[in-house]
């Protein structure tokens, strides 16, 4: 993949980053800095994306936590292996608990929005198949700068004053004590700049290290996580979490244009984007203008992502199967339903029948790519008093209708908003890709995929691209320096069009790419990520 243009449709912002023996990216300074330490400690791919994943808890509590789930993409001596390190609601949590209590939707916050963390699982699980390290070697950066303290970047005072916004409202709710007491300095956000230390996240970064993750699922945080959550009002017990595993799973490609793109199957939606690209295929590009080809990739995009919507769960519970919604003569049927104008997308029928990203490539040419995320910043705002986990929300992910694929059933996994990303061609790796935000994220798949295959971008470049984001029916949110050319082309087309100024709802990404024998990079400008070469 020919992937060195940066002045295609525009001026890149940065220049790509080149690596000789291996390659950390992230979103966060300190995070790239313990991988490439780590691999020049002697450490894998898999070792250094742990010792960032384990940063990122630290320095990106808006994010995600340890009680994250996560998602992994990992080449190793040739064979890509998938890893889905989500986890099931509450075993007790069921839709007529929800409705005795008195609600009409699943709560976004407190205690009943939590699922299994997954995170810690996944970890745990990665380094007992590839990692050569051990685990206190990986964890030390993490550790250390939990205990000792770091600088908040730019990027992630923002978002954390934003969050302490969001839950000022229930700083009299004892079910959030946890988090103003652990995550807040007197009832602030951090400044930027302002130094913060997470003793008690340390502690327990220590507690998993020691016990090899048993102390979570099956000890002494396990116990803390479930009598906390149950006190507060929620159902998550230590039999739901002794009982959690992560699942290893083969991931599913779609070849476009020359290129095969990876993504992990449901209960994940990087679906999403492998049938948006199937849909594309169908088009020539080359006879298109870029006004054409936007609006061609919003439809395709809005197509896809209402399918999935409907469709995407539990695999067990998926009707159709998800393999179903990748059959050539059903995207061809949803090709053939996109018109020239925009339009209100409906579901097929097919077959009738807050999250941080980060890669790692090492000197033998393995890489990873891996996600992982509490959602909607800090999750469900449950934090374990005396712990530093932070816990996910991810129970609001489900339908609140347990007759749907994906309505709420207790001790099922829910739709999953977070998609590692991973390119092949003819069968050998080019790299990592990923852009995290929620039901942003196969978006920004799908268009730095565009930039650089359709495009010819190079990593950084594809990443500094302006963005769209599909929101509902034709409205569409397009950040303010976008072609203005194509604006006013897609207006014409009846896309509702808002421009943003805040980019940071457009996903921050990272990739990683191996050509001529070198790694090349690039990393978000919409965070304050970092991306290093050695």
């Amino acid at each position: 993949m020919k992937t060195d243009n940066i002045f295609y449709p525009y001026k890149s912002r940065r220049t790509v980053v080149y690596g000789k023996s291996a390659m950390a990216a992230s979103s966060n300074t300190y995070a790239t800095i313990a991988g490439t330490d780590i691999m020049k400690a002697g450490g894998n791919c898999v070792d250094a994306a742990l010792a960032m994943a384990m940063v990122h808890v630290v320095v990106e509590p808006t994010g995600n936590g340890l009680g994250s789930d996560a998602f992994a993409i990992v080449s190793m001596d040739g064979k890509l292996y998938g890893l889905n390190a989500s986890g099931p609601a509450p075993v007790d949590l069921k839709m007529q608990k929800l409705k005795d209590l008195g609600y009409n939707s699943i709560p976004q916050t407190g205690p009943l929005s939590v699922d299994v963390p997954g995170a810690v699982g996944g970890w745990i699980s990665l380094h007992e198949r590839f990692g050569k390290l051990s685990l206190e070697e990986i964890a030390a950066p993490a550790i250390k700068l939990a205990e000792e303290g770091y600088p908040v970047s730019p990027t992630i005072s923002q978002l954390w004053k934003a969050q302490v916004e969001k839950y000022s409202k229930f700083k009299d709710d004892p079910a959030y004590k946890g988090f103003f007491d652990t995550f807040t300095i007197n009832g602030r956000a951090p400044y930027s700049g302002e130094v913060v230390k997470l003793k008690d996240l340390a502690e327990s970064l220590r507690e998993i290290v020691k016990t090899n993750g048993e102390s979570f699922y099956r000890g002494k945080l396990a116990k803390a996580i479930s009598d906390y959550v149950r006190e507060k009002g929620g159902l998550l017990t230590t039999e739901d979490l002794s009982s959690y595993k992560p699942e290893w799973v083969e991931p599913l490609s779609v070849n476009y244009r020359g290129i095969d793109v990876w993504e992990l199957p449901p209960n994940g939606h990087g679906i999403t984007v492998l049938m948006a690209l199937k849909i594309l295929n169908k088009f020539d590009f080359s006879h298109m203008t870029e006004e054409e080809k936007t609006h061609y990739a919003i439809e395709a995009l809005k197509s896809a992502y209402v399918d999935a919507k409907e469709y995407v769960a539990e695999p067990e519970r998926m009707r159709p199967h998800f393999r179903e919604l990748l059959k050539e003569d059903y995207l061809t049927l949803r090709k053939n339903q996109l018109e020239e104008k925009a339009l209100d997308p409906k579901v097929g029928t097919p077959g009738e029948g807050s999250t941080i990203y980060l890669a790692a490539a090492d000197k033998d040419e393995n890489m990873i790519s891996f996600i992982q995320s509490n959602y909607m910043g800090f999750g469900s705002g449950v934090v374990v008093e005396k712990t530093g986990i932070s816990l996910n929300n991810r129970a609001h992910n489900f339908d609140f209708d347990d007759t749907r694929p994906n309505g709420l059933v207790g001790g099922t996994r829910p739709y999953h908003t977070i998609i590692p990303g991973f390119l092949t061609q003819d069968g050998k790796a080019l790299g990592p890709f990923g852009v995290m935000g929620g039901f942003m994220q196969p978006q920004g798949h799908l268009q730095v995929l565009i930039r650089m295959i359709d495009d010819g971008l190079n990593p950084q470049a594809a990443l500094d691209a302006p963005r769209w984001q599909w929101i509902k029916g034709k409205k569409v949110e397009i950040e303010e320096d976008y072609e203005s050319n194509i604006v006013k082309d897609l207006k014409k087309r009846e896309h509702e069009i808002d421009l943003v100024s805040d980019r940071t709802d457009m996903g921050r990404g990272q990739i990683i790419l191996r050509e001529k024998g070198v790694y090349l990079g690039g990393t978000e400008p919409r965070t304050d990520g970092c991306v290093l070469g050695i």
